[in-house]
Formats: structure tokens, C-alpha cells, sequence
């Protein structure tokens, strides 16, 4: 099997999946991380210096094996899904397998300023209770309307409450935080606004966390991309937390490979 896994979480987070496969079924992680060129546009601003495409063609040349599972999360799923059909059929997987993937369409492909604080404040207040492992619980109708400067202070005051952040972690560390955090984002975002996908040649899983990043969007827009079938499930968690907790590593890995 292999995950294609686009950073922000290390990539040994998907230990618990890897423990939850059959016997004999091994996990290789595609860590994008590990692309300079994708890597560190978190770093500069989010402007990388590739494309799907060409991120697509170099991961594609490291499938190995005559048989094999793939599984995309997050952005990962867009590359995942650009790879498949860069395959001839012959080597193409039964399904691809999307974690809380975004469709790369034109639904989703919004302008930076699409990214309002509000919804990018509550992405990473589950970001951040995953990277501490203590969730930050946040009432996401406390952050109506606020910018970072009025709303970051509260995802602060949840941290600590719930013992993600020390009491005395500084705020504008944890903004120093936050900003690579979006800038992680507005990479994804601006390497999606020009892709093209093609409509996927093999059936799509789509596997929603309960707290999904687009909690009103049941097929987070992978349905004009699915000529050949969309199934939906659920798996336990937040976006981030989906790749940690055992019960979601087992209902995902029964769906990669069924009995």
C-alpha cells in the first residue's frame, strides 16, 4: 500500500494504519515533505516553484510492484488521484482510497482571500491538538466575524485550557505558528487554482473524518471526478486525528483492502 501524505503532521502518523493492515501488507509513505520544491514554500511565503503535474510524474515513478493499494490524504489525495492516471491501465490500483481529500474542482479552486480566519483559525485549532495530542476544543461560532489578531487569542486560551500549550506560551510564537500553518495552505491552494484533473479511470473511496475540514459537503466535491463510482464513509476524528486513533486506522484499512 501506499500514502501519499502531504507534511504538516509528520509522516509517522500513519504508524497506527500500518498496524491495522493485514498480515503481510506493507506501507509505504509518499512524504511530499521531502520535495524541496513543494516542502518549503511553507516556509516562503506558500508560492512553490512545481506543479500537481510534475509532483505527480516524480511520485508516480516510485510506485512499486505489479499490485498495489494507494491512498491519498488531504492534499495528498489531488496528487494521489493526478498519479493514477499518469499509469497505464495495466498498473493502475482496483480504487483510490481519499482521506478527507479536497476536490481539486472549481468549487474548490477559491482566490487566497476565499480563506477567511475564521475557517482557517478553526483548521488549525485541530491542527494544533493533533501536532500536541490534546484536543483544543473550540466553539467555531465564537470565531463569527473575528480576524487572526481578535481570534488567535481564544485558540490560545483553548490550548491552554485543554493542556495542548503550556500557560505561559507566548502569543506571537504561537502566531509565528499559525502563519506557516496557512502558508502550508495557501500552497495547496495556489498548486490546485490552475490543475486541470482529469476524471478519475478507476472508482473513488472518499473517507470523511467526522469533523471534516468541509463538515457540509458530503463528497467534498469529488463527484464530477467519479465517472466510475464514488463510495463515502465515515472514519472517527477531526482531519488530523483520523490517521492516529485505532478505530478510524481499522474502518480505512477495511476499506483499502477488503476481505
Amino acid at each position: 500500500m501506499h500514502l501519499v501524505h502531504p507534511g504538516a503532521l509528520a509522516a509517522q502518523v500513519h504508524r497506527t494504519l500500518a498496524e491495522a493492515l493485514p498480515e503481510g501488507v506493507g506501507l509505504t509513505v509518499l512524504d511530499l515533505s521531502a520535495l524541496p520544491e513543494y516542502w518549503e514554500a511553507a516556509l516562503t511565503g506558500g508560492r512553490a516553484e512545481t506543479t500537481v503535474e510534475a509532483i505527480a510524474e516524480r511520485l508516480a515513478a516510485e510506485l512499486m510492484g505489479p499490485q498495489f493499494a494507494l491512498v491519498g490524504w488531504s492534499f495528498g489525495g489531488v496528487v494521489a488521484q493526478a498519479m493514477i492516471e499518469l499509469l497505464p491501465a495495466e498498473r493502475r490500483p482496483e480504487r483510490l482510497v481519499l482521506l478527507d481529500s479536497i476536490a481539486p474542482t472549481e468549487e474548490y479552486q477559491q482566490p487566497d482571500e476565499a480563506l477567511e480566519p475564521p475557517l482557517l483559525l478553526n483548521w488549525f485549532a485541530m491542527y494544533l491538538g493533533a501536532k500536541r495530542g490534546r484536543p483544543v476544543p473550540l466553539d467555531p461560532g465564537a470565531l463569527a466575524g473575528l480576524g487572526v489578531d481578535d481570534g488567535l487569542p481564544l485558540v490560545l486560551d483553548a490550548a491552554t485550557a485543554s493542556g495542548a500549550l503550556l500557560p505561559d506560551t507566548p502569543l506571537p510564537g504561537l502566531r509565528k505558528l499559525y502563519d506557516t500553518y496557512v502558508d502550508g495552505l495557501l500552497r495547496n491552494n495556489r498548486l490546485t487554482a490552475p490543475y486541470r484533473p482529469k476524471p478519475s479511470s478507476v472508482p473513488l473511496v472518499l473517507v470523511k473524518a467526522e469533523r471534516s475540514l468541509i463538515p457540509e459537503d458530503p463528497t467534498l466535491g469529488w463527484q464530477p471526478l467519479a465517472p466510475h463510482g464514488l463510495s463515502l464513509a465515515v472514519a472517527p476524528g477531526d482531519h488530523y486525528t483520523m490517521l492516529t486513533r485505532p478505530d478510524a486506522a481499522q474502518a480505512i484499512a477495511r476499506l483499502v483492502h477488503p476481505a
